[in-house]
Protein backbone atom coordinates (compact mmCIF):
# COMPACT_ATOMS: atom_id res chain seq x y z
CA UNK A 1 0.00 0.00 0.00
CA UNK A 2 1.38 3.39 -0.91
CA UNK A 3 2.01 6.13 1.61
CA UNK A 4 -0.72 8.27 0.06
CA UNK A 5 -3.36 5.55 0.34
CA UNK A 6 -2.29 4.79 3.92
CA UNK A 7 -2.74 8.46 4.84
CA UNK A 8 -6.09 8.64 3.00
CA UNK A 9 -7.33 5.51 4.78
CA UNK A 10 -6.30 6.99 8.13
CA UNK A 11 -8.14 10.22 7.41
CA UNK A 12 -11.22 8.27 6.33
CA UNK A 13 -11.35 6.58 9.73
CA UNK A 14 -10.90 9.72 11.80
CA UNK A 15 -13.94 11.08 13.54
CA UNK A 16 -14.91 14.38 11.99
CA UNK A 17 -17.54 14.98 14.66
CA UNK A 18 -16.33 13.90 18.07
CA UNK A 19 -19.67 14.18 19.87
CA UNK A 20 -21.52 10.86 19.80
CA UNK A 21 -24.84 12.66 20.26
CA UNK A 22 -24.17 14.92 17.29
CA UNK A 23 -23.17 11.93 15.12
CA UNK A 24 -26.35 10.11 16.10
CA UNK A 25 -28.51 13.17 15.35
CA UNK A 26 -26.87 13.60 11.95
CA UNK A 27 -27.29 9.88 11.25
CA UNK A 28 -30.97 10.01 12.17
CA UNK A 29 -31.56 13.05 9.96
CA UNK A 30 -29.61 11.47 7.09
CA UNK A 31 -31.81 8.37 7.17
CA UNK A 32 -35.00 10.42 7.32
CA UNK A 33 -33.84 12.28 4.20
CA UNK A 34 -32.63 9.09 2.49
CA UNK A 35 -35.98 7.39 3.14
CA UNK A 36 -37.84 10.38 1.70
CA UNK A 37 -35.62 10.45 -1.40
CA UNK A 38 -35.95 6.70 -1.90
CA UNK A 39 -39.74 7.13 -2.02
CA UNK A 40 -39.32 9.07 -5.27
CA UNK A 41 -37.83 6.06 -7.04
CA UNK A 42 -41.21 4.64 -8.00
CA UNK A 43 -42.07 1.87 -10.42
CA UNK A 44 -45.83 1.26 -10.63
CA UNK A 45 -46.93 -2.32 -11.22
CA UNK A 46 -50.15 -3.21 -13.06
CA UNK A 47 -51.04 -6.10 -10.72
CA UNK A 48 -50.98 -4.18 -7.43
CA UNK A 49 -51.74 -0.72 -6.03
CA UNK A 50 -48.37 -0.84 -4.26
CA UNK A 51 -45.42 0.50 -6.29
CA UNK A 52 -41.82 -0.66 -6.17
CA UNK A 53 -39.58 1.83 -4.32
CA UNK A 54 -36.09 1.82 -2.84
CA UNK A 55 -37.49 2.37 0.64
CA UNK A 56 -37.03 -1.21 1.94
CA UNK A 57 -33.30 -0.90 1.31
CA UNK A 58 -33.05 2.34 3.28
CA UNK A 59 -35.28 1.09 6.11
CA UNK A 60 -33.10 -2.00 6.58
CA UNK A 61 -29.91 0.06 6.44
CA UNK A 62 -31.30 2.43 9.06
CA UNK A 63 -31.57 -0.41 11.56
CA UNK A 64 -28.29 -2.04 10.55
CA UNK A 65 -26.24 1.17 10.65
CA UNK A 66 -27.97 3.22 13.34
CA UNK A 67 -28.90 0.31 15.58
CA UNK A 68 -32.37 -0.81 16.64
CA UNK A 69 -33.56 2.17 18.65
CA UNK A 70 -32.08 4.96 16.57
CA UNK A 71 -33.05 3.21 13.32
CA UNK A 72 -36.65 2.86 14.51
CA UNK A 73 -36.59 6.48 15.70
CA UNK A 74 -35.47 7.62 12.24
CA UNK A 75 -38.42 5.80 10.70
CA UNK A 76 -40.85 7.29 13.24
CA UNK A 77 -39.44 10.73 12.41
CA UNK A 78 -39.86 10.00 8.70
CA UNK A 79 -43.50 9.04 9.23
CA UNK A 80 -44.02 12.19 11.30
CA UNK A 81 -42.63 14.34 8.49
CA UNK A 82 -44.98 12.68 6.00
CA UNK A 83 -48.02 12.88 8.27
CA UNK A 84 -47.33 16.58 8.81
CA UNK A 85 -47.90 17.16 5.10
CA UNK A 86 -44.47 17.15 3.50
CA UNK A 87 -44.49 15.07 0.28
CA UNK A 88 -42.13 12.30 1.41
CA UNK A 89 -44.23 9.21 0.77
CA UNK A 90 -44.04 7.25 -2.49
CA UNK A 91 -44.33 9.48 -5.51
CA UNK A 92 -44.75 12.60 -3.37
CA UNK A 93 -47.68 11.47 -1.25
CA UNK A 94 -48.28 13.14 2.11
CA UNK A 95 -50.66 13.37 5.04
CA UNK A 96 -52.33 11.03 7.50
CA UNK A 97 -54.80 9.65 4.90
CA UNK A 98 -51.82 8.19 3.02
CA UNK A 99 -51.33 5.77 5.93
CA UNK A 100 -54.89 4.53 5.46
CA UNK A 101 -54.35 3.57 1.81
CA UNK A 102 -52.85 0.45 0.27
CA UNK A 103 -49.24 1.37 1.10
CA UNK A 104 -49.97 2.47 4.67
CA UNK A 105 -49.22 -0.91 6.22
CA UNK A 106 -45.73 -0.96 4.77
CA UNK A 107 -45.11 2.58 5.99
CA UNK A 108 -46.34 1.86 9.49
CA UNK A 109 -44.09 -1.23 9.60
CA UNK A 110 -40.94 0.84 8.86
CA UNK A 111 -40.04 1.40 12.54
CA UNK A 112 -40.53 -2.27 13.44
CA UNK A 113 -38.53 -3.44 10.42
CA UNK A 114 -35.62 -1.11 11.22
CA UNK A 115 -35.72 -2.14 14.88
CA UNK A 116 -35.74 -5.87 14.12
CA UNK A 117 -32.96 -5.61 11.54
CA UNK A 118 -30.79 -3.61 13.95
CA UNK A 119 -31.54 -5.77 16.96
CA UNK A 120 -30.95 -9.10 15.25
CA UNK A 121 -27.79 -7.94 13.47
CA UNK A 122 -26.11 -7.40 16.80
CA UNK A 123 -23.22 -5.08 17.49
CA UNK A 124 -19.97 -4.30 15.74
CA UNK A 125 -18.15 -7.26 14.25
CA UNK A 126 -21.29 -9.25 13.42
CA UNK A 127 -20.79 -11.79 10.64
CA UNK A 128 -22.35 -10.95 7.27
CA UNK A 129 -24.65 -14.01 7.50
CA UNK A 130 -26.16 -12.68 10.73
CA UNK A 131 -26.68 -9.29 9.06
CA UNK A 132 -28.36 -11.00 6.08
CA UNK A 133 -30.74 -12.94 8.34
CA UNK A 134 -31.53 -9.75 10.27
CA UNK A 135 -32.31 -8.01 6.97
CA UNK A 136 -34.63 -10.83 5.91
CA UNK A 137 -36.50 -10.63 9.22
CA UNK A 138 -36.84 -6.86 8.77
CA UNK A 139 -38.19 -7.43 5.27
CA UNK A 140 -40.68 -9.97 6.64
CA UNK A 141 -41.92 -7.30 9.08
CA UNK A 142 -42.49 -4.95 6.14
CA UNK A 143 -44.46 -7.62 4.32
CA UNK A 144 -46.52 -8.43 7.40
CA UNK A 145 -47.52 -4.80 7.81
CA UNK A 146 -48.19 -4.34 4.12
CA UNK A 147 -50.30 -7.48 3.70
CA UNK A 148 -52.28 -6.68 6.86
CA UNK A 149 -53.22 -3.26 5.47
CA UNK A 150 -54.06 -4.71 2.05
CA UNK A 151 -56.43 -7.18 3.71
CA UNK A 152 -58.28 -4.28 5.31
CA UNK A 153 -58.21 -1.88 2.35
CA UNK A 154 -59.04 -4.34 -0.44
CA UNK A 155 -61.28 -6.74 1.49
CA UNK A 156 -59.67 -9.66 -0.32
CA UNK A 157 -58.59 -12.96 1.20
CA UNK A 158 -55.06 -13.64 2.48
CA UNK A 159 -53.82 -15.38 -0.67
CA UNK A 160 -54.94 -12.46 -2.84
CA UNK A 161 -53.33 -9.95 -0.49
CA UNK A 162 -50.06 -11.92 -0.56
CA UNK A 163 -50.28 -12.08 -4.37
CA UNK A 164 -50.62 -8.28 -4.47
CA UNK A 165 -48.37 -7.31 -1.57
CA UNK A 166 -45.51 -9.81 -1.53
CA UNK A 167 -45.05 -11.87 -4.68
CA UNK A 168 -44.46 -8.99 -7.15
CA UNK A 169 -41.71 -7.61 -4.88
CA UNK A 170 -39.81 -10.72 -3.78
CA UNK A 171 -37.05 -10.76 -6.39
CA UNK A 172 -36.31 -7.04 -6.09
CA UNK A 173 -36.48 -7.11 -2.31
CA UNK A 174 -34.08 -10.06 -2.07
CA UNK A 175 -31.67 -7.95 -4.12
CA UNK A 176 -32.23 -5.03 -1.69
CA UNK A 177 -31.48 -7.37 1.23
CA UNK A 178 -28.25 -8.41 -0.48
CA UNK A 179 -27.23 -4.78 -1.06
CA UNK A 180 -28.14 -3.84 2.52
CA UNK A 181 -26.09 -6.78 3.82
CA UNK A 182 -23.01 -5.84 1.79
CA UNK A 183 -23.21 -2.13 2.65
CA UNK A 184 -23.91 -2.71 6.34
CA UNK A 185 -21.11 -5.27 6.61
CA UNK A 186 -18.63 -2.86 5.06
CA UNK A 187 -19.78 0.03 7.24
CA UNK A 188 -19.57 -2.11 10.38
CA UNK A 189 -16.17 -3.52 9.41
CA UNK A 190 -14.87 0.03 9.22
CA UNK A 191 -16.31 0.86 12.62
CA UNK A 192 -18.62 3.54 11.19
CA UNK A 193 -21.93 2.46 12.67
CA UNK A 194 -23.45 5.02 15.00
CA UNK A 195 -24.83 2.91 17.85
Amino acid sequence: MSTTSTIATGWGRQEVISSRGARRTIGLAAFVIATALSAYVVIPLPVTPVPVTLQPLVVLLAGLVLGPWLGASAMVAYLGVGISGLPVFSGGGAGLPWLLGPTGGYLMAFPAAAFLAGRLAGGAGAHWARIAVASLVGLAALYLGGVSQLLVVTGQDLSSAVAMGVLPFLAGDVLKVAVATVLATRIRDRGLQLF
